[in-house]
């Protein structure tokens, strides 16, 4: 079963890791694409649900709550995102104020919160990293939301021209519980330029997953297990939308490849 699954321009909701994939038990992504004018309705069933806007303006009804013309951004590297969190057993339409597109990250839950929105000041900013692994990372659901979602984690990353994240290379499938977290995790990349590139390492201590994936904009990648550094080439930025959740909690403490742990001290 591929784990990861490379771009493809579809009109309407795409499902890209559906509710049924064997991989992760807590985690499904889709992508919705509408023309200005177009709409789209849903039930989120078992799974409490983000609608990140990656670009456009849109409308949203959910809950009986009405939320009109939220987003703007041209891209998700001209500004922060907002964000609708609709919780699981609800129903939602979402009409497009411009042409729109907007990541549907879902993560599996019983319990039922209020829906809410992230607006681009709400979130929370990190520069992370050094030497040659600096980035940008945007928490959009993390300690912010404490008590008002059930598992769900989610944010933004972005890698600026030659620059690693997930650096050194960590992971968190709760190999060393409980030190190291149980989670799963789902990213959706975007490159600048778009005819740019990066890579994504994926890789197993014991040698059965060693991996490469050469990034493009729109692929998406699904992770259960193992390290997973992400690289952008020289000269274009590679940004990621990554969530998560699991059965242990919304901590979130990666383990880092003992491997690596000395380029902190280099």
């Amino acid at each position: 079963m591929d784990r990861f699954i490379k771009a493809s321009d579809q009109k309407g909701y795409q499902d890209i890791f559906g509710e049924d994939y064997e991989l992760l038990e807590y985690l499904a992504f889709g992508k919705l694409t509408l023309d200005k004018g177009g709409s789209f309705t849903a039930d989120t069933g078992s799974y409490e649900t983000a609608l990140v806007i990656l670009r456009g303006t849109a409308s949203l009804e959910t809950e009986g709550q009405n939320w009109n013309e939220l987003g703007g951004r041209e891209s998700v590297f001209s500004g922060k995102a907002t964000t609708v969190y609709i919780p699981c057993q609800s129903s939602y339409q979402v009409v497009a104020d411009t042409d729109v597109q907007i990541a549907v990250c879902k993560v599996k839950a019983e319990e039922k919160f209020e829906p809410f929105v992230v607006k681009p000041d709400d979130i929370v900013v990190h520069k992370r990293g050094e030497k040659q692994w600096n980035r940008t990372v945007c928490d959009i659901i993390a300690d912010n939301a404490d008590g008002r979602v059930h598992r769900m984690v989610l944010g933004e990353t972005i890698n600026e021209a030659g620059q690693w994240s997930g650096y050194p290379p960590h992971k968190h499938d709760g190999e060393f519980s409980p030190e190291e977290p149980n989670l799963e995790e789902i990213y959706h990349y975007q490159v600048n330029p778009e005819q740019g590139f990066g890579v994504q390492h994926h890789y197993t201590k014991d040698g059965k997953i060693d991996t490469a994936h050469p990034i493009r904009h729109g692929d998406s990648f699904a992770i259960d297990i193992g390290y997973h550094p992400v690289g952008a080439a020289g000269g274009y930025q590679v940004y990621y939308l990554w969530f998560m959740a699991g059965e242990s909690g919304r901590k979130l403490n990666p383990y880092e490849d003992p491997d690596h742990k000395w380029l902190h001290d280099k």
